[in-house]
């Protein structure tokens, strides 16, 4: 082989490395220097998964570089959001916002979830009444209750109706209670949100009726209008509300007529008086030597 060709070979494999590997370096620092340029703010991240109702510790939080700008309601202090309570689940590596967090000294716990001008009931379910365990934090329901109406029909039987719709699931846990023996026994226990009036309704109907949850749709707010069933309507297969009874009014006393009495008053004459009688005139004699006159004089006038 010609050693000049072989030179002029290896002299092209050279230059072909060594641009090979000039532009290789060209593109491995091009996406660094393109990463140097984005601008980052440091944040408050937790540092691991926290759960609703914890409180906010040190070792939960940390600062951490975040990319961009910073995010609304982000906190650029650890202490801005130490001993809050938290509202919703928050993940390791999670910007801290503020709306996901209970006021400053609300503390944790089921508390610190509930608005202001809210409350929250607990009702005592089983795994039928609870959705099969279905119902958990975040879940909206609607209460059904049964039971006989006060006053009602007994023909209808059992009515059921729909009392309240659109209920947020707070919380659903177990509690204890004991047995007649004595042994612990789970019960499932639901916590709601409700407005005040709707915690009296809950409370009298948990006592004095039986309580089903039907699981709807998060998403769906619509309230329906339903007429309730009774038992009588599941055999005779007819439709519609249970009639509502009127109050019967108890029976009046018999009112009779009163007899009122009057003396009746003494008839007045109305014929004419009858004419008195006239009594014959009196007449006198005058008697005067040879002469002989007669006087009369009527009664009651002079004489002629």
């Amino acid at each position: 082989m010609n050693k000049r060709f072989l030179g002029v070979l290896i002299f092209a494999f050279v230059v072909a490395s060594a641009a090979s590997l000039l532009l290789y370096r060209l593109l491995i620092n091009r996406p660094q220097q393109a990463k140097a340029a984005v601008s980052t703010v440091q944040i408050v991240l937790a540092s691991r998964d926290l759960e609703v109702g914890s409180v906010l510790k040190e070792e939960d939080v940390k600062l951490a570089d975040w990319p961009g700008t910073l995010p609304t309601g982000g906190a650029l202090k650890t202490q801005d959001v130490v001993g809050r309570g938290v509202l919703t689940p928050i993940f390791a590596r999670e910007p801290i916002i503020d709306s996901r967090l209970a006021p400053k000294g609300a503390g944790g716990g089921l508390a610190a979830m509930i608005p202001p001008g809210m409350r929250a009931v607990a009702i005592r379910v089983n795994e039928v009444v609870g959705v099969a365990g279905f119902v958990v934090p975040g879940m909206r329901v609607d209460v059904l209750i049964s039971g006989m109406k006060p006053g009602g029909d007994g023909l209808l039987g059992t009515v059921t109706k729909t009392l309240l719709q659109n209920l947020e699931v707070l919380s659903a846990g177990q509690d204890y209670k004991k047995d007649a023996e004595g042994k612990p026994v789970a019960v499932q226990v639901v916590n709601m949100l409700v407005t005040p009036e709707q915690a009296e309704q809950l409370s009298l109907a948990s006592n004095q009726t039986a309580i089903q949850l039907i699981l709807r749709n998060p998403l769906d707010h619509d309230v329906a209008k339903t007429p309730g069933t009774a038992l009588s309507y599941l055999f005779s297969g007819t439709k519609g509300r249970p009639p509502v009874e009127q109050p019967v009014a108890p029976p009046q006393p018999r009112r009779t007529a009163a007899v009122r009495t009057v003396a009746a008053a003494p008839r007045e004459n109305t014929a004419a008086p009858a004419p008195p009688k006239k009594e014959p005139a009196f007449v006198m004699e005058i008697i005067s030597g040879t002469r002989k006159a007669e006087t009369k004089f009527e009664h009651g006038g002079e004489g002629k």
